[in-house]
């Protein structure tokens, strides 16, 4: 059952560089890069293979994020490893937005609380 479970939770991709955040356009909004983890891959595994399929971008799945339990999803913190995403993406350039962390955190929709935390603990001042 807890297999099961582990593999519906949603995991958000906080994906930065250089004090920006990426976000991606679907359905209409911004938000970030996020997935379904296929069996047995870790939360990071899983936000470094899903960045890379939406946007051709290779990132670290560095850090797991602490998360409500009651939200059902995870954030992890992905570092930038390539300057210009490969020609594979899902997504065009046109979905893909650099934002920088203050203007991030107050995007349309919202970010989970874990990642706005994150985002304002590490915004320059």
């Amino acid at each position: 059952m807890a297999l099961e479970q582990a593999a519906e939770e949603l995991v958000d991709a906080v994906v930065v560089n250089d004090g920006q955040l990426l976000l991606v356009n679907v359905q209409g909004g911004w938000g970030l890069p996020s997935g379904v983890p296929e069996e047995a891959e870790t939360p990071q595994a899983t936000a470094a293979r899903v960045v890379y399929e939406l946007t051709g971008y290779l990132v670290d799945g560095s850090s797991l994020l602490e998360s409500e339990p009651a939200d059902g999803a995870s954030a992890v913190v992905c570092h930038l490893l390539s300057q210009d995403p490969s020609g594979e993406a899902q997504l065009t350039a046109g979905q893909l937005r650099w934002a920088p962390f203050a203007e991030a955190v107050d995007i349309d929709g919202g970010l989970p609380a874990p990642v706005r935390a994150y985002l304002e603990g590490h915004t320059p001042v």
